[in-house]
């Protein structure tokens, strides 16, 4: 066959092909389904920005501003008029004679002076109540943190399991293939290769069950991220590892004391509570009403004066008086308690982390490497006929279990240094 070069057309139309793939690969690259990762501080921020049940919360904080707003108003003065013995069943008298001269028309203002400067108490208390309110919700935002970074730890052990699940199925599986080749050759007997192949569904099941518990661990810390904040196919990035961490008891409570917001706000509630006791106190003083009217009476032109005040001689706002001083005794009990919830927070956090803290270094101080061992040597002398397979398969599962009590093992670790860190209400420890 004879070769025919392209025509111009055709050889624009073929550069036009491979412009499309090449850009489509490309495109595929860039804008590919690959999930977007996020760290573990990523992850906080989106939370803090995200999450609709903080995001609920905070609005408690512009309600309470709100009502400062409200606690500051003055009264509004009160206009009144009237106009009398108006010539309704008289028509005839409707002139501009008897409107001047047999009417009565009064025009006054009155205002409500408020004794005891309540405006002023008023508004304190608010302002009191607002930097609680910003307080509760700060230690909203310490929870959340908390739950945030138990999640994510929780996925990294869920994919740390997953792997480790895959390899031991890679593995296994390489056993399997081997065993059936002895078998097959009449090295081993039908019942031990088909032990040695049921075997194998448990490490499926175990695979299976550790990317359920991934998926899950993604879907519910998707929601404290905020829903929408984050693909669907997102994926978590950071090291599942150790990393000693050196902390002293006595300077984590110090800081504790300096950092809890729920210790700030049981704080901050004992000078509301003060607030409102003087605010009580300044409602139980009488407000005068002052009043000056306009009167044109039978033609005559005069202006009257009023004011009027209640005599306290029964109300004096006792019993809201005495219900504020019982409010600052329980607010104060309420400040040691949490004040004392606070130091038993951090120990029972640093205990927590020194108890996880020695199990780790128990594993890696040679545990790990030993199981490892044990299985490779087993492994090695039965595909030798030098063990038995019940030898073989209970070192198999020594070194799953463990490989796995050691993945849990880390991931305690990691749980009780955010413990700790909710504990101090810092993510910066001293």
């Amino acid at each position: 066959m004879q070769y025919k070069p392209l025509s111009i057309r055709a050889r624009k139309a073929g550069c036009f092909v491979i412009a499309c793939v090449s850009f489509a690969m490309v495109s595929g690259l860039v804008f590919g389904q690959s999930p977007a990762k996020i760290t573990l501080d990523d992850a906080i921020q989106l939370a803090l920005q995200h999450n609709y049940t903080l995001l609920a919360a905070r609005t408690t904080i512009q309600q309470s501003q709100a009502q400062e707003i409200t606690a500051n108003l003055r009264p509004n003065p009160v206009l009144v008029s009237d106009w009398e013995y108006l010539p309704f069943f008289a028509p005839s008298d409707w002139t501009s004679t008897y409107l001047g001269e047999s009417t009565e028309a009064d025009l006054g203002i009155s205002y409500l002076i408020e004794r005891g400067k309540k405006r002023q108490h008023r508004l304190q208390a608010a302002k009191d109540q607002t930097a609680v309110t910003k307080s509760v919700v700060n230690d909203n935002e310490r929870t959340l943190t908390y739950q945030v970074a138990t999640l994510f730890v929780t996925v990294q052990l869920a994919e740390s399991t997953v792997d480790l699940a895959k390899q031991d199925l890679k593995s296994y599986q390489r056993t399997v293939d081997l065993s059936e080749m002895r078998y097959k050759k009449g090295a081993i007997s039908e019942d031990d290769y088909l032990k040695i192949d049921l075997q194998l569904l448990q490490f499926e099941n175990d695979l299976s069950q550790s990317q359920l518990a991934r998926v899950q661990a993604l879907s519910d810390l998707r929601q404290l991220l905020g829903y929408e904040s984050v693909a669907a196919n997102y994926d978590v990035a950071g090291a599942f590892d150790y990393s000693p961490l050196q902390v002293n008891l006595l300077d984590l409570q110090s800081r504790a004391l300096q950092e809890r917001p729920d210790l700030r706000a049981a704080q901050q509630g004992v000078t509301a509570a003060n607030s409102q006791y003087g605010l009580a106190k300044a409602n139980g003083k009488r407000d005068f009403t002052a009043q000056v009217n306009y009167t044109h009476a039978n033609g005559i032109n005069t202006a009257s004066l009023f004011g009027s005040i209640q005599v306290p001689l029964f109300d004096r706002n006792q019993g809201e008086i005495a219900r504020t001083q019982f409010a600052i005794a329980q607010s104060q009990d309420q400040e040691k308690a949490a004040g004392g919830q606070v130091m038993t927070d951090v120990r029972d956090a640093y205990e927590g982390l020194q108890t996880s803290d020695h199990i780790v270094q128990l594993y890696r101080s040679g545990y790990l490497e030993r199981a490892q061992k044990d299985r490779d040597i087993s492994e090695y002398a039965y595909q030798r006929g030098a063990v038995s397979l019940l030898d073989f398969l209970d070192a198999e599962r020594s070194y799953r279990a463990t490989q796995l009590a050691y993945r849990q093992a880390l991931a305690s670790w990691l749980l009780a240094v955010e413990q700790l860190r909710q504990a101090v209400g810092t993510r910066s420890l001293p």
